[in-house]
């Protein structure tokens, strides 16, 4: 004989109810089916009784609606012709039902005993109207009463079974059952005095146990709404799988701590007995669902689940008069017990300082008044402190049989919370070491959860979430470039990258599952109105692991939000040099922060677009080398400018051919002054260790004043019409010293300099075409023969190679 338990989900509606007669007709064996309420029933008893306890005469309408629910599911089940009888005897357990809430309203109360009576007609009717459907279906079915097999006894003011009584009844009552389909309603029972009483809630797992107990049962079968236990509640864990078979231990653990399906009670009766309980899906019968047995975990598996409790509070018993004094842990439980609170979990300073105790936020305005209460004499003196709660945290466990027998689980744990920002409140684990516990604050369960399962299930597949600000050239190929480049990054790299959120100056999108980089462009079109101050609110309020901002502007408010998303361990890549050119202190503080926050903050594109200087120079300064001198071509427009000039063109031709093919700034300007050059001298200097303002920079100009002065390009762009001859006289003397222009950045003794020279034949910069750049580094390893590092130094596809190439570097971190 099997049991088979079907909860609130699964009887929810009719056609959940066909469900459940399609799957017990392939049962060739006896069956006891259990069921719950329908969904939702319960609460709204619960809720009638409450407002009829009140003198609320809004129950009624509650009770209405209860009735015409039940009434409407008979008519879609049953044929008409087989209606009448059921209608009536639901009919008249209503009117029963409606009797007790009156009863509770004209007293004004409603009593433990009374609330049970009124809760059970759930169970009661649910379980009545499907089994006279199978029976309308022909199935060879009957309606039992739990109520009549299930006894319970009061110890403490709790309903507890009386299994001796139970098992007796259970026995009498199915050896001379010849049906096979026994439908039985679960979650109800009664007292010895006869009266209704219920199991708690979830207690319809318990009901099914009990009866799987009783008998014997080949399988304990429970039917819901998912597929199994999963490695992670797939609600709030896309990638969490079900778990094939897991011990009951292992089962136990994750269900105490928030995993749903299966009522922790429920085990403790089958357990004794070794019989099997199966998890399986009422929607998706044809999947496997996860066994549970007393069988260790063959394959030696060690974390086998990651759940999570939420809407817990920690309650902190401190004080130097709790040192050494014996009975104080004794009277602080045993307050919390009195008062019928349950403690989740506990942790107690070796010095025994301290005692520290999670239980339910529901629980903590009465727990705090008891514990000061009970203390009241100790606080007084200033032995003990007086109790101040801490809310909106969650408890996140790591669950698996194995755990005890492999080193390090703890500290990967603990690492992998600590390199997304996730704050560990409270560390416990229990001495079987089955379980690792942390409490961390409730608004960082869904990351944690993201990457733990990522750190211990995903083999290794390690998600990026994007959210990349400006998507002009260098943007949009930079969305190219991932759209192209996922799959061979997942296979080889194990990198899943995902843009999460994007904007330009006009719109922004967000799609928490990942943005179609196939048609984003039109999706970001249809966006709502960009803010740069609410893009960063949503990043934050999303609170993704592996969360990275992409910064491809130029824009001087978007370089201030830096700090903002480091210090909440989001990781920064960007091409916009201002802000690492920007104060020394602003610098250094976004490197602080980055180091503090485990947040890597990467800007190799500031220098050289995809080029590895930034990169190489942090080589070259990790591995102990120090650099003597820089001597670089920094600017692949202006070098692209020089090289395009002579004297069969016009200066302002060529600088305009520049600006229409990506090599400048939208402003020109700022390339030609030397400014830009000027940044990314300063930041390689930096990043040497040099202590230097933008200011120390010596600018040599080329332009005339007249073009440094100008308000917008159109004036710009007429300055240099205007000045031709000044630029002609420039080629000119270069080409008479058999020379070629370039624009040079230099530092050399705490000293640095940008202007335009002339480059004789010979040297390294001679020969430099096109828009490359070139590095020369002088270090105390290469201090004659300097390491060059050449290649193209502008241009938006090169550009977004360099910023797709920071992102990798953090994957692979």
């Amino acid at each position: 004989m099997k049991v088979l338990k079907f909860g609130g989900s699964s009887v929810a509606k009719p056609e959940n109810i066909v469900k459940i007669k399609n799957i017990i007709s392939k049962y060739n064996d006896p069956i006891i089916l259990v069921v719950s309420a329908l969904g939702g029933v319960t609460d709204l008893l619960l809720e009638a009784g409450s407002m009829a306890s009140k003198q609320d005469q809004s129950y009624k309408e509650i009770l209405s609606t209860l009735e015409e629910r039940h009434l409407s599911t008979i008519k879609e089940l049953i044929p008409v012709t087989a209606q009448s009888q059921v209608l009536s005897k639901v009919k008249s357990e209503f009117n029963v039902l409606e009797t007790l809430l009156e009863g509770a309203f004209f007293i004004g109360e409603i009593t433990p005993k009374l609330s049970d009576k009124i809760v059970s007609y759930g169970e009661l009717l649910s379980s009545y109207i499907i089994s006279e459907y199978l029976i309308s279906e022909k199935l060879d079915a009957e309606f039992k009463d739990s109520r009549e097999l299930i006894i319970t006894n009061k110890v403490n003011a709790k309903s507890v079974v009386n299994f001796v009584k139970t098992n007796a009844n259970c026995v009498d009552f199915f050896k001379d059952s010849n049906k096979k389909v026994t439908v039985c309603p679960g979650f109800i029972a009664t007292s010895e005095k006869g009266a209704s009483t219920t199991l708690g809630r979830g207690g319809s797992d318990f009901t099914a146990a009990i009866y799987a107990a009783a008998i014997d049962a080949d399988i304990l079968e429970i039917w819901t709404d998912v597929s199994g236990m999963y490695t992670a509640n797939p609600k709030m864990v896309k990638q969490a799988k079900a778990i094939a078979h897991i011990s009951y231990e292992e089962a136990m653990e994750l269900s105490h701590f928030g995993a749903k399906v299966l009522y922790p009670p429920t085990i403790q009766p089958v357990l004794s007995k070794g019989i099997s309980i199966v998890i399986k899906n009422t929607f998706r019968p044809n999947e496997a669902g996860t066994l549970i047995t007393k069988s260790k975990n063959e394959k030696g598996k060690t974390v086998r689940g990651i759940s999570h409790i939420g809407n817990i509070a920690l309650l902190s018993l401190e004080g130097p008069g709790m040192v050494g004094i014996p009975g104080i842990s004794k009277r602080f439980f045993e307050v919390l017990s009195q008062a019928d609170i349950s403690v989740v979990l506990i942790t107690q300073a070796s010095s025994e300082h301290s005692i520290c105790v999670a239980i339910s936020a529901d629980d903590v305005e009465k727990a705090v008044t008891i514990v000061n209460e009970a203390f009241e004499y100790e606080i007084e003196r200033g032995r003990i402190k007086e109790v101040i709660p801490e809310k909106d945290l969650a408890i996140v466990a790591l669950v698996g049989d194995n755990m005890k027998s492999h080193q390090g689980l703890s500290g990967k744990m603990f690492s992998t919370l600590g390199k997304n920002n996730v704050n560990i409140r409270v560390i416990a684990q229990g001495a079987s070491e089955r379980n690792i516990s942390c409490i961390i604050d409730e608004k960082d369960v869904k990351k944690a959860l993201n990457a733990l399962h990522e750190e211990f299930f995903e083999e290794n597949i390690k998600q990026l979430n994007l959210f990349v600000m400006g998507v002009g050239n260098v943007g949009a190929k930079f969305l190219e470039q991932i759209k192209e480049q996922r799959k061979f990054l997942k296979e080889n790299l194990k990198l899943n990258i995902r843009v999460i959120g994007m904007s330009n100056s006009r719109t922004m999108l967000f799609d928490e599952k990942g943005i179609d980089l196939k048609n984003w462009s039109s999706k970001l079109a249809a966006g709502e109105k960009a803010d740069k101050v609410k893009f960063l609110e949503i990043v934050h309020s999303l609170n993704y692991r592996n969360s990275i901002f992409v910064d491809n502007t130029a824009s001087e408010e978007v370089s201030k939000t830096y700090s903002e998303y480091l210090g909440n361990s989001i990781s920064v890549v960007t091409c916009n040099k201002i802000a690492c050119s920007s104060t020394f202190e602003n610098y250094a503080h976004l490197k602080s922060l980055a180091r503090t926050y485990n947040a890597p903050f990467l800007f190799e594109t500031n220098v050289g677009a995809g080029l590895p200087i930034i990169d190489t120079l942090k080589h070259l300064i990790a591995s102990g080398d120090k650099i003597l001198k820089i001597q670089a071509v920094l600017s692949g427009s202006l070098n692209f400018v020089f090289n395009n000039f002579d004297d069969k063109t016009t200066f302002r031709n060529v600088v305009k051919q520049a600006q229409e093919e990506g090599y400048t700034e939208p402003d020109p300007k700022i390339d030609l002054s030397g400014v830009d050059v000027m940044r990314k001298i300063l930041i390689l200097a930096r990043e040497s260790g040099n202590q230097l303002e933008i200011s120390d920079i010596v600018n040599n100009p080329f332009l005339p004043e007249e073009s440094l002065n100008t308000a917008n390009n159109d004036e710009f762009f007429a300055s240099l019409v205007q000045n031709e001859a000044h630029f002609q006289s420039l080629f000119t003397s270069a080409k008479n010293a058999d020379s070629k222009l370039k624009y040079v950045a230099q530092f050399d003794n705490g000293k640095a300099s940008v202007g335009l020279q002339e480059i004789p034949k010979g040297h390294d910069f001679y020969n430099l075409e096109g828009s490359d750049n070139i590095v020369l580094f002088y270090t105390e390893r290469y201090p004659n023969q300097p390491m060059i590092i050449k290649g193209a130094g502008a241009g938006a596809a090169v550009t977004a190679s360099g910023i797709f190439a920071d992102i990798i570097r953090i994957g692979n971190f």
